[in-house]
């Protein structure tokens, strides 16, 4: 009998330890599950709804992060990027790796989701080619989050700073042309939006638009671009910058080299945190804001390694049959944090990078599989266990 939902449940925690990491957007292979991760109990993670919108007639799906305690806390507010395709089908946003370093330095960290994404309602706004509106579009919401957080007891108002990835940083860019007091700075972590359309010189207009939000800008920002970023290269990053503060804006910029594959995911990976936080702290030190750890939040344990088999032996998996075995050669070419899990009926599934990709690999295979999938290979050790492995997967090939 295939087991419940509870039980696959029961089994992804079991297999997590209690414990979760974490990533946001970025692309992921089509062994991706979509399946929801747990709350992490480490930082205190719940999902509330804003009030947004005309007449705060909408409501915006937002994570919480926090330390333990009332507070008042220093709050960062943080604004997600756009994936591919609708937005009503990307998922909540986490930005766990992020959010873990801000609540051991003593923040709560808010990440809502705009209108038109996730579990967010109200419609996704879209003004095309102008770059303009489509930041000030966005900021709406992030305006509508941050009146929300100033009416929270668990917030300090006097300490906060906005934060944005890809399109979440232009947003928040747009956000600092209005005087916000208790905003203290703003973090723009590979900012601005691509748009591939017929007669849109996409690149000009962000350009434009760079210049109009430095002239009104009254925050005070960091700006970090990777020299590898798929959507904006070193020469327009500069660009935007030029284009910003020649027109007024205070920013900072960190261009940093290559990162991994791909430099606009830098905040999501669990080995970006390496980049991006040394230059934040210093920025958080310039505009009073705390940088001491001050939270103690464990990292989550790797599940041990058993040496099973060496990694690279592909025959040595059990159950896989051709395609599995294909499946795990492509596998082992991807970049750390990488998980594999596999099934006695034959399935797998893995994932890399990003938030948890043990728990997606599991929950991947699980789709799958009629019995219990379980994690073969995480990042460069097996953890399949040894013990009767072998006689296991005599008997359960087909």
């Amino acid at each position: 009998m295939p087991p419940t939902k509870s039980a696959i449940c029961h089994l992804l925690r079991r297999m997590l330890l209690g414990f979760l990491l974490g990533l946001p957007c970025m692309p992921l292979n089509a062994q991706l599950a979509h399946a929801p991760l747990p709350l992490d109990a480490r930082l205190n993670e719940q999902v509330i709804m804003v009030p947004a919108g005309d007449g705060l007639r909408d409501v915006l799906e937002t994570t919480v992060f926090r330390p333990a305690g009332p507070g008042p806390f220093p709050l960062l507010l943080m604004n997600h990027g756009k994936q591919a395709g609708p937005a009503r089908l990307q998922a909540r946003e986490r930005f766990i790796y992020m959010a873990t370093e801000f609540v051991r330095r003593g923040y709560a960290v808010m990440l809502p989701m705009r209108a038109g994404y996730a579990r967010s309602t109200g419609a996704y706004r879209d003004f095309g080619c102008d770059m303009l509106g489509n930041a000030q579009g966005q900021a709406r919401d992030v305006l509508a989050a941050l009146a929300y957080a100033r009416r929270q007891r668990w917030v300090d108002p006097e300490r906060i700073v906005v934060a944005g990835q890809s399109y979440g940083g232009m947003a928040a860019l747009a956000l600092a042309t209005r005087v916000l007091p208790g905003v203290r700075g703003v973090l723009n972590f590979a900012g601005g939006l691509r748009i591939d359309m017929p007669g849109c010189d996409w690149q000009g207009a962000l350009a434009k638009t760079f210049a109009t939000l430095g002239a009104y800008n009254h925050i005070p920002s960091l700006w970090l671009y990777g020299a590898n970023d798929s959507y904006f290269s070193p020469a327009l990053a500069r660009r935007l910058f030029n284009s910003f503060t020649g027109s007024g804006g205070r920013a900072q910029l960190l261009a940093y080299g290559p990162f991994k594959r791909d430099a606009h995911l830098t905040l999501g990976s669990r080995d970006g945190v390496a980049v991006w936080l040394p230059a934040t702290e210093r920025f958080l030190q310039q505009i009073g804001m705390p940088v001491r750890q001050v939270y103690r939040v464990a990292d989550a344990p790797p599940p041990p390694a058993t040496h099973f088999a060496p990694q690279d032996d592909i025959a040595a998996v059990p159950y896989l049959e051709e395609q599995g075995r294909a499946a795990y050669r492509v596998f082992l070419e991807k970049t750390a944090p990488r998980a594999f899990a596999l099934s006695a009926s034959g399935a797998w599934g893995w994932a890399e990078e990003g938030e948890s990709p043990d728990v997606r690999a599991l929950a991947s295979c699980q789709q799958r599989s009629s019995l219990p999938c379980q994690l073969y290979s995480v990042d460069e050790s097996v953890v399949w266990p040894v013990a009767g492995a072998s006689a296991r997967a005599a008997g359960g090939a087909q």
